[in-house]
């Protein structure tokens, strides 16, 4: 199935389940606290990935998508991708800063905390909620923008990740929405990968029954896409 195709069907499936609060997780929402954002993240990262004060880390700000929602500890993106460090010998930690249900205002919100600690990379997935919700495509932009220069003023490098919006709002904010994500990386320079779900977006086999959240083969997918864009900027001083 062609990309363009894809993200067509994930548009639709969206617009289906917008109203089932499919990306939502009981207790957490785009309005969570610090406090329930530290409880996400640091439940997934694995036993063996325990965060330490020089280790450096790769922080994943998202929402359900990264939180894991519908998966074992285990089974997140994050975690898979945290075992394929460990497998080929680097030496950092992996920070899940996915909290289900959020927008790219909620993840400006608990930035400063999530980008605590000698992170190294930023990992951006967020905007899906924005769009569900029909929030304006240039607050989000505004919201993303402002995320991406924090990181880079402390040094962090960052990969965005695009994301598709529902076509129940119109045409013209499905097409003004997809292209904030291609026009931040450009802008801001930095990594890009343009559709997080590329290869899981319209595919049953790979998807939960909601038809949004990857199961656990569809995230295995996504964290073998994501590997060929994190594993250029890993640094092997660092291993």
């Amino acid at each position: 199935m062609k990309v363009s195709l894809l993200r067509v069907v994930v548009a639709l499936v969206f617009a289906l389940v917008s109203t089932a609060a499919g990306c939502s997780r009981p207790g957490v929402t785009e309005d969570s606290t610090p406090v329930a954002s530290a409880a996400s993240s640091a439940a997934s990262v694995p036993p063996s990935a325990t965060p330490s004060t020089t280790t450096p880390r790769i922080v994943f700000l998202g929402d359900s998508l990264t939180a894991g929602l519908g998966l074992e500890l285990q089974q997140s993106i994050p975690s898979l991708l945290q075992s394929r460090l460990e497998a080929e010998g680097y030496q950092y930690v992996v920070v899940n800063a996915g909290v289900s249900g959020d927008t790219s205002a909620g993840g400006l919100r608990r930035l400063d905390w999530s980008l605590e600690g000698p992170v190294a990379l930023l990992v951006i997935e967020l905007g899906a909620n924005d769009g569900l919700r029909g929030l304006p495509v240039a607050e989000m932009k505004r919201n993303l923008s402002q995320i991406i220069v924090t990181a880079r003023q402390r040094n962090i490098r960052v990969i965005l990740t695009g994301m598709e919006a529902p076509p129940n709002y119109g045409a013209a904010y499905t097409s003004e929405f997809r292209q904030v994500f291609p026009e931040l990386a450009k802008e801001h320079r930095v990594n890009f990968v343009p559709f997080f779900l590329e290869g899981v977006a319209g595919d049953a086999a790979l998807n939960q029954r909601d038809g949004i959240h990857p199961n656990p083969e569809g995230a295995r997918v996504v964290e073998q896409l994501l590997w060929k864009a994190i594993a250029p900027l890993l640094d092997k001083r660092d291993s």
